[in-house]
């Protein structure tokens, strides 16, 4: 599914009430009752670590940040969005309050240091959501430690080394870390590099970069330059299985949108949000963003065993009626192997019936009052019968031909395991957390 936001405000008419945010912030608006910062040792590393915790009631958020940024950058975000949800933020090491580690280290060696960071909080689990660099950082933790990370939220990022560029004045500017020690640079480059919202009002970024984010060692952000080299997501996206949220701005020279676009063909269970904006529209337009990210993780996510039934009912057929055995996903799976084969008919029907219970498992809901863009204008190549999903999936195209007795006799037997092993892999991809 892809949607496209409603325009803010012009970039003049918040800009008071945004600056006047950012200068509570500094002036230290957190309430320490409910915010924690302190720093913690993960895996022999120090983390500065922020938490702001609500009421247990709704899973942990926990938020990957942009290249050279410490966690204040995101506190304008933070402070809008549900305070019933615990709300998890840190420096990686050598950013903001962190100290920089001895040796550099690599994008895949940091998914086991935030699960030691959930460990170490008591989170068994968390909604993650990633900005910019960060969100490569959410995708390869959601890639290695998928049972750790309910839902995935990816603002304003790409897949690493293979994506489509920025223009190479933007990557010039993404070289050093600069623009974060000088303000007066990042205000005259500020349009160029970060589109949406600061064209206009160029300030903006310096109050957003300075006014609300703690400098470190000028090392840290080289490490994190080198963290991400030869670093890519792209092949293995089609193995991501948590829901996942894509919002890309339209005026983004950092993140160009065909990245988006490509991550959400790619990844079966996401949805596409179009906003108008930048690569900072995440702080800079909080109150716009907040409700999208904040309506996505509301809805809740289906266990596997309920995803196993809902398969199940869609095949129809001689095994509609089959009673699933115990909630225990391998026991689900050995049962349905070992079903007697249906006829040949029964089988072209039954594969039809998986396919269309793929796409209904993958596509996502529609939010109200948003309109989804088409993802399949061509019809379908004659003699085939395709089955496609909304949200911008792959078909699952099946063409059956005439032959001998002996050719249709085969052919209903591999349909017959296909239908049943593509049914397998539908049950082992909603079971990201189950245990046997």
């Amino acid at each position: 599914m892809s949607t496209t936001t409603d325009p803010p405000q012009p970039a003049g008419a918040g800009n008071g009430q945004r600056r006047g945010r950012l200068s509570a912030v500094t002036s230290g608006s957190r309430d320490p009752a409910t915010e924690h910062v302190r720093t913690l040792t993960i895996r022999g590393r120090a983390l500065r670590v922020a938490v702001r915790e609500g009421n247990g009631q709704l899973p942990p958020l926990l938020l990957c940040n942009g290249i050279g940024a410490s966690l204040e950058l995101l506190q304008p975000f933070v402070d809008v969005l549900e305070p019933r949800r615990t709300i998890i933020r840190f420096d990686l090491p050598g950013v903001g309050g962190s100290p920089p580690p001895v040796l550099p280290y690599h994008m895949t060696t940091l998914a086991p240091m935030l699960a030691g960071l959930l460990d170490q909080l008591g989170h068994q689990q968390a909604d993650v959501l990633g900005i910019s660099w960060g969100g490569g950082l959410a995708q390869q933790f959601a890639l290695r430690c998928p049972s750790r990370v309910r839902r995935l939220v990816l603002v304003a990022t790409g897949t690493g080394a293979l994506m489509v560029p920025a223009h190479p004045r933007v990557l010039l500017h993404m070289l050093t870390p600069r623009r974060y020690r000088d303000a007066g640079y990042v205000a005259s480059i500020a349009g160029e590099l970060y589109g949406g919202s600061v064209r206009a009002s160029p300030a903006l970024a310096a109050d957003l970069l300075h006014a609300t984010t703690r400098r470190g060692p000028g090392r840290g952000y080289y490490y994190q330059l080198l963290a991400s080299a030869g670093w890519t997501s792209l092949p293995l996206l089609p193995l991501l299985r948590q829901p996942t949220l894509i919002l890309a701005g339209d005026d983004d020279p950092i993140i160009p949108l065909a990245n988006a676009r490509i991550m959400h063909r790619l990844i079966n269970r996401s949805e596409l949000t179009v906003y108008h904006g930048g690569h900072l529209e995440l702080v800079s337009e909080p109150e716009l963003m907040a409700p999208i990210v904040e309506e996505f993780l509301n809805v809740a996510t289906k266990s596997a065993a309920d995803s196993a039934g809902a398969v199940l009912d869609a095949l129809g057929g001689p095994w509609a009626s089959q009673a699933l055995p115990a909630r225990r996903l391998p026991d689900v799976m050995i049962w349905f192997m070992r079903m007697p084969s249906p006829s040949e008919a029964d089988a072209i029907a039954c594969q039809m019936r998986v396919a269309d219970a793929v796409a209904t498992r993958t596509r996502s809901p529609r939010p109200r009052g948003w309109h989804r863009q088409p993802s399949h204008p061509d019809p379908p190549p004659s003699g085939h019968v395709a089955c496609s999903g909304d949200d911008g999936g792959a078909d699952h195209q099946h063409s059956y031909g005439a032959g001998s007795s002996s050719t249709r006799l085969c052919s209903s037997v591999v349909s017959t395991w296909i239908s049943r092993v593509s049914c397998v892999l539908v049950l082992s991809s909603s079971s990201c957390s189950l245990k046997s």
